[in-house]
């Protein structure tokens, strides 16, 4: 299932024409995917999506051109590694390194996503890019040489080229096997629905109650409360001086702004002032 139509189907649910998600999910992969509603969608731009939790099992023996178990094979050995060599490699692979995705990745070459352009025979060289992998976590073996893996990585990282890189270390082609995303920012498993209760609610009217509150995946951002006396013009979305919230606050750092503790939006100081971002 696509991540878009994942989103069709939270809009049909919830009746808002303004529905969208942050962060696309592969079709293949299964886990978290955040969903905007409403206003909501004007905080894209301000949730922390940099850092990323996986689950995904690398299957060692073959390696497929889209480096994932949809893929035709392209390589074959039997060199299995062993836990601990998995491991000592796949320390190897953390920290700032570069990846060369398959052909078959969203990644854009001249405007067209590189999987359009494999799939019509075309044949393009991938640019290598640089991603954050900031641990690999060997969890245990799995059935047919599958090594289960927890990785937590930065934006832009492709776990699939990750499980081939693996499978070059070890010197056993690999490639993924499956793939679950646990962690999206401030969005995790423990506080995700899956579709089939998120239909469940809606028939019983209560979907609204079990969605996050708008300023809750914001609180990587430094919260300020606005002084009675702005009331009017926090509400027609006026500028309202620095130095009755927080005069120490950084030119263009953003802020989450309250009014008798109701989330209004986000502010971020220019010059003297503080103005408003996002009004919600």
């Amino acid at each position: 299932m696509s991540s878009a139509a994942v989103v069709a189907v939270m809009r049909r649910l919830t009746g808002e024409k303004r529905t969208g998600h942050a962060g696309t999910l592969d079709p293949e992969a299964a886990g978290v995917l955040p969903i905007m509603t409403g206003k909501a969608t004007r905080l894209f731009d301000y949730l922390v999506d940099k850092e990323k939790e996986y689950e995904a099992v690398c299957a060692f023996g073959t390696a497929t051109d889209t480096q994932d178990a949809t893929g035709t094979a392209v390589e074959t050995g039997e060199n299995y590694p062993d836990l601990d060599t998995v491991k000592e490699k796949a320390r190897e692979l953390t920290g700032e390194i570069r990846q060369r995705p398959s052909m078959y990745s969203a990644i854009k070459v001249g405007g067209k996503p590189l999987y359009a352009r494999a799939r019509k025979g075309e044949t393009v060289e991938v640019p290598e890019r640089t991603v954050i992998i900031h641990s690999i976590e060997v969890l245990g073996e799995e059935e047919d040489h599958g090594v289960r893996l927890r990785v937590k990585c930065g934006k832009g990282t492709y776990i699939r080229t990750l499980c081939d890189d693996l499978g070059k270390k070890c010197g056993c082609p690999a490639h993924m096997r499956s793939l679950l995303r646990t962690r999206s920012g401030a969005f995790s498993l423990e506080t995700a629905l899956t579709l089939e209760e998120a239909r469940a609610l809606a028939a019983e009217g209560k979907l609204t109650e079990r969605m996050m509150a708008p300023d809750a995946p914001l609180q990587h951002l430094r919260a300020v409360e606005i002084p009675d006396r702005w009331e009017k013009q926090a509400n027609a979305g006026g500028k309202i001086p620095a130095k009755d919230l927080a005069e120490d606050v950084p030119e263009e750092e953003n802020l989450r702004a309250y009014l008798d503790g109701q989330f209004q939006g986000i502010l971020h100081r220019s010059g003297e002032m503080l103005v408003w971002k996002m009004h919600y």
